[in-house]
């Protein structure tokens, strides 16, 4: 399933207990700024399943304003006793804002498999 919204392409698969929800930036310019967290969260409840792979490896930054958009999810993710984990962001993308995220609780695993299974991040 693949939804568009203003700045983002937003492509969904579901797999056993998990949702894997992919963000691609449009070519517009606001596409790091826009907000996807209700498009993203009307899918995740339809689903009724709240354990979120986010998989970023289509973005080559990470704003201050996507990193609100990732912690507003993360804090519905929780409220529903789900899990939100990231992968894809290169280590350079991440270690940009990796005391945030960290503090957020939120790693960066390399692929859909890590990212399920809990094991190895990317390294910092």
């Amino acid at each position: 399933m693949t939804l568009t919204t203003l700045g983002w392409e937003i492509e969904v698969d579901r797999g056993p207990d998990w949702l894997f929800v992919r963000l691609i930036p449009t070519n517009n310019t606001s596409s790091y700024t826009s907000e996807f967290v209700e498009p993203v969260w009307d899918v995740i409840d339809q689903h009724f399943i709240y354990r979120i792979v986010l998989e970023m490896d289509q973005l080559d930054q990470v704003s201050s304003e996507l990193i609100d958009q990732l912690l507003i999810l993360q804090q519905r993710v929780w409220a529903h006793q789900g899990m939100l984990r990231l992968c894809g962001l290169s280590p350079d993308c991440f270690e940009a804002r990796a005391s945030v995220l960290s503090a957020a609780g939120l790693t960066n695993y390399r692929d859909r498999e890590t990212a399920v299974l809990g094991r190895k991040a990317v390294a910092r």
